[in-house]
């Protein structure tokens, strides 16, 4: 039989949970003590018909039952009788209390104590309740930053519970569309969400059968989310919401500096970073290695454009430049970072054979693929000529300096080796992340407007993911927490 290996975390089991169970999760782990402190400091010696409690839950059960709406999430608790009592709603009508005015008696003339019965009132709230106490939760992130402070713990809580969370981290940018057309008015010359504006985003490719260049464009009104994920576990670890026509690159370099100066142990603990090509920056690659000792493992796009316009131009084969140009010498690289010999005498173009990345050299070791591989070499001679040392049986060996060259082109973990490939492969995870906030969480079809209201939402549903993961590190798997080598099958859904 074949063993299926699980992680610490999966999604899997904590989908075959029902509402009620992953709600009573969210609020056994969730650490929401400050804010629900805050909200009772804000609410101070006014009605209380709705405790402040109450209504907490009631808005993380919204976001846990994945409801579109504050209609859906009511018609949920008017039919829902458990989840009234686990919220903390009391489900019978109340009365306020009794009413005792002076009144003058006709008869006598003199004043009397008339006591009059409360009116009762629904225990449910309604949706302008809910929408008002909302108003209050995001001026709580806007003003105080307590939905981000609530991460951050989370953040803490996981990196106690598994010692390798956030080795390897990874970013990706998303597109998320305002409950607004972007259509500006002719009264106001503003648009419904004057927060939000236009962004772009440009996809280019070669077509495998006709060789012709295509590109696809996507716009949208709205927002950019910036997320940064734990690629093994597929939990978030930091995020941020912009206007859509923000650039990632910036976004992402504050947000890379913002995380480690929050949490220190973090930037000890992370080995890579993982990336698409649209963050493929030279500053970006540079921050990450020379600051913090991260590798980036991030997609290099393809810029150089003057070869293309040579008559010579071969489409078939990649573009190549001298990797020293100012001296005579038959070592190439290709702008993905590969290194290239040609052979003096035949002109036989031989990727080198890569030994290793020297990190107190900051230098990327290759050999001579003669030697290595144990190869006939016409040119030899005049390849060790050119180098201007001595060479000996070991053959020729070559250390590029990263901090010297292209750092964009040449970083300590080449593009395209196993150690690359594996990682950036984790980047997957992202994109599931994403996929759930679309439909699990409803940011595919929603109906929010203003940055404030948005980044709140996704700051709840982000953290109720974080939750969720915790949660099942404590309860679900506690042999697994002292051998993080353990494997078991999952457990059956049913």
């Amino acid at each position: 039989m074949t063993a299926i290996t699980s992680c610490l975390f999966s999604w899997k089991e904590t989908d075959a949970l029902s509402d009620i169970q992953r709600l009573t999760r969210v609020l056994n782990y969730l650490p929401d003590e400050r804010i629900i402190e805050a909200l009772e400091a804000k609410r101070g010696k006014g009605r209380n018909e709705y405790p402040v409690r109450a209504m907490w839950r009631a808005v993380l059960a919204g976001v846990v039952f994945q409801h579109r709406s504050i209609k859906g999430l009511i018609r949920e608790l008017r039919r829902n009788p458990f989840l009234l009592e686990l919220c903390g709603f009391n489900p019978l009508p109340l009365q306020h209390k009794p009413i005792v005015s002076l009144i003058r008696d006709p008869l006598t003339g003199k004043m009397k104590a008339e006591r009059q019965s409360g009116q009762q009132y629904d225990t449910i709230p309604n949706e302008w309740n809910v929408y008002r106490f909302l108003r209050k939760v995001e001026s709580l992130e806007a003003q105080q930053g307590l939905i981000s402070e609530m991460m951050l713990t989370l953040r803490e809580k996981l990196m106690a519970e598994l010692p390798d969370f956030g080795q390897h981290l990874g970013y990706d940018g998303k597109a998320v569309q305002s409950h607004s057309t972007g259509r500006v008015s002719r009264e106001t010359a503003r648009t419904s969400d004057p927060d939000a504006d236009w962004g772009k985003h440009e996809t280019r490719g070669i077509d495998a059968k006709t060789g012709k260049p295509w590109t696809h464009v996507k716009k949208w009104f709205g927002y950019g989310l910036h997320l940064i994920a734990d690629t093994k576990y597929e939990i978030p670890v930091a995020f941020e919401m912009t206007p859509a026509s923000h650039s990632e690159s910036k976004v992402l370099s504050g947000m890379v500096a913002d995380l480690f100066a929050q949490t220190p142990l973090l930037a000890q603990r992370c080995k890579d970073f993982s990336a698409d090509r649209g963050l493929d920056q030279e500053a970006l690659k540079a921050q990450l290695w020379d600051e913090y000792g991260i590798r980036p493992l991030i997609d290099t796009r393809e810029l150089w454009r003057e070869e293309k316009k040579m008559p010579n131009y071969d489409p078939t084969q990649p573009i190549t430049r001298p990797l020293y140009p100012k001296r005579a010498d038959n070592i190439i690289y290709s702008e993905k970072g590969q290194v290239f010999c040609v052979c003096p005498k035949t002109q036989e173009q031989r990727p080198l054979c890569f030994q290793g990345f020297e990190s107190d050299r900051n230098t990327l070791k290759y050999r001579c693929p003669a030697a290595a591989y144990g190869m006939e070499c016409q040119g030899k001679d005049v390849c060790y000529r050119q180098a201007g040392i001595h060479v000996g049986e070991y053959g020729r060996i070559i250390r590029i300096n990263i901090t010297e060259q292209n750092r964009r082109i040449f970083t300590p973990t080449p593009y395209g080796s196993p150690s690359w490939t594996r990682g950036y492969n984790r980047r997957s995870a992202l994109e599931r992340i994403n996929s759930r906030l679309d439909q699990s969480y409803g940011f595919e079809d929603h109906f929010i407007r203003g940055q404030s209201s948005i980044k709140a939402k996704m700051g709840l549903c982000l953290s109720v993911m974080m939750t969720l993961g915790l949660a099942s590190i404590k309860e679900d798997q506690p042999e697994l927490m002292r051998s993080l080598v353990s494997t078991r099958s999952y457990r059956s859904s049913g």
